[in-house]
């Protein structure tokens, strides 16, 4: 890693001819495992046993200090998990995905991402907030769906649920946030002002209250922001 703990592995491809639930363990460079979902030979079943929740490696918690895990965070390192968990991107394409949560959701995110993989659901990007030095706004705008990251509620002094690493966004780029005040409207990201008006058909990655992802966080007493009366967060789901 550089010393902003940015992977400098080149992603290559690999088939399920070559690893049957290859041997994956925290701290690897996971943008190494790519799959091309199209590939004959690919099976998603065999990436089934990946999906995992793990304490907080050394390797992860140099990643994370001073980024989502600043001096004097006051959530332990106990109360954390590191997640692996295969993805579609949407792009043809299977990774595996990394995430830091809270513990008492780990198996409840498991779970869930377990059964949108199941049923192919694409989430483009998921990678450790640290990758974008824990900037929520670079994170959103890369459509990095990510959990964990000890900050306040932008533009407030309150703590964020993600400060606890209770809340997840997922691809928010293209599932904005949007609040009026006054006049003005604050769209995060900004990126995501095309994405504003869900009556959309052709918006990718749209969660609606039609969507297995909705379903799913819902089945396991996660709530949507994107149900919120004064504001709308349609990548967000807190528990």
């Amino acid at each position: 890693m550089d010393r902003n703990g940015a992977f400098l592995a080149v992603c290559v491809t690999a088939t399920a001819a070559a690893a049957a639930t290859p041997e994956v363990r925290q701290g690897d460079h996971l943008a190494q495992f790519v799959w091309d979902a199209a590939d004959s030979l690919f099976c998603a079943d065999d990436l089934l046993p990946l999906f995992r929740a793990e304490e907080i490696a050394d390797c992860t918690m140099e990643r994370m200090l001073g980024r989502s895990y600043p001096a004097g965070c006051p959530v332990r390192r106990s109360d954390l998990r590191y997640l692996i968990i295969p993805h579609y991107d949407g792009h043809g394409h299977v990774r595996l995905g990394e995430m830091v949560c809270n513990r008492a959701i780990a198996d409840d995110l498991v779970a869930v991402f377990r059964e949108l993989f199941r049923g192919g659901y694409p989430v483009e990007r998921m990678v450790l907030i640290d990758e974008f030095d824990a900037d929520d706004q670079a994170s959103m705008a890369a459509n990095n769906t990510s959990c964990f990251n000890y900050r306040t509620v932008a533009g407030s002094s309150r703590l964020s649920r993600h400060a606890l690493g209770m809340a997840i966004d997922i691809n928010p780029l293209y599932n904005p946030y949007v609040r009026s005040v006054g006049s003005r409207r604050i769209i995060m990201p900004q990126a995501g002002k095309a994405y504003v008006d869900r009556t959309r058909s052709d918006i990718p990655y749209k969660i609606t209250l039609r969507d297995a992802a909705y379903k799913l966080f819902r089945q396991h007493g996660f709530k949507w922001g994107g149900s919120w009366r004064t504001r709308k967060d349609y990548q967000h789901f807190q528990k």
